[in-house]
């Protein structure tokens, strides 16, 4: 039971630490509160399920979520840097207003992906040919491994590229950046980009891999991302880009395999899931301050001893 509660949550782990990364990107290097999420998140879902249903190949599927992420992020930035209404309300407007395009790009609440093709049954096909006698239980496990590192293989390179550190420097410095002529707004935008592009594909792979896409999948999918990243970067610590984005994944993987833990045993009931996400962002949170704050009174104690 505890392996296949390990697989299973290191599966969701790595699927939703895509989803984490991009929350990395906006919370962490750009400082920017993004609650888009909660609706881009979905928003991928939807159009791959909606292209699917039509016919279309699930790559061309996945692909159009990417698209639809970046189209959503593009707009929180617009509104934030071209129509200047702050980070939190833009991402609220944005989010609000993705919820009833979600319902239109569907057409109804929920769309079913079952006996349609999905990009597992497509991988599973192609290992199958190629490899007959790789273990199926573990197709999906081999697919999120190579999917999440290669994107977080992709978004460390970025970072490091002179791009990537101006929208470091606009996170960290936009007074200092801006004086050596960099456009801040042009910066602030690519990042929500490319942010909602990967909480979008995110969304995209989850509906494949549940078998359906709902409109109200996204609830709480913010605060979820949240816990992954404090998680992942309190152990990991903040160093440097390509050790951050390796805490965020194992963030992700332990946030999902405490709620795993908590439910198996019956330590709490599926209703109080988003109760306990909470209090692991607080205890996330708090860890740091509380930490220290031993250290300091332990140094004390150690100062009155020596005197």
């Amino acid at each position: 039971m505890l392996q296949n509660l390990f697989l299973t949550s290191l599966e969701q782990g790595l699927v939703y630490g895509i989803m984490a990364i991009g929350v990395y990107m906006t919370f962490k290097i750009l400082k920017f509160s993004d609650l888009t999420v909660d609706g881009s998140f979905p928003l991928g879902a939807s159009i791959t399920a909606a292209l699917i249903v039509s016919g279309y190949n699930p790559v061309v599927g996945t692909f159009g979520a990417i698209l639809g992420g970046a189209l959503a992020g593009y707009v929180t930035g617009f509104l934030n840097t071209k129509a200047g209404i702050s980070d939190l309300l833009s991402g609220i407007l944005t989010m609000t207003s993705l919820y009833s395009i979600n319902l239109r790009i569907m057409g109804r609440p929920n769309t079913p992906l079952l006996n349609q093709p999905t990009i597992y049954s497509m991988a599973e096909s192609f290992i199958s040919r190629v490899w007959p006698a790789f273990p199926i239980k573990f197709i999906y496990l081999a697919f999120f491994i190579i999917f999440a590192l290669l994107v977080k293989f992709i978004i460390d390179t970025f970072l490091e590229t002179q791009m990537g550190f101006a929208l470091r420097a606009t996170g960290d410095n936009p007074q200092m950046i801006r004086s050596q002529g960099v456009n801040t707004d042009m910066a602030k935008t690519i990042g929500l980009v490319i942010s909602n592009s990967l909480v979008a594909l995110s969304g995209s792979l989850v509906a494949q891999y549940l078998g359906f896409a709902d409109a109200g999948m996204g609830v709480g999918t913010i605060v979820a991302g949240l816990a992954s990243v404090i998680i992942g970067t309190t152990l990991f610590g903040e160093g440097s880009v390509f050790i951050s984005t390796l805490g965020v994944l194992f963030g992700s993987f332990l946030y999902r395999f405490s709620i795993s833990l908590v439910l198996s045993f019956r330590l709490a009931q599926a209703s109080d899931l988003k109760l306990f996400t909470a209090i692991v962002v607080i205890i996330a949170l708090t860890a740091p301050q509380i930490r220290q704050s031993i250290k300091l009174r332990v140094q004390r104690c150690d100062s009155y001893g020596d005197s």
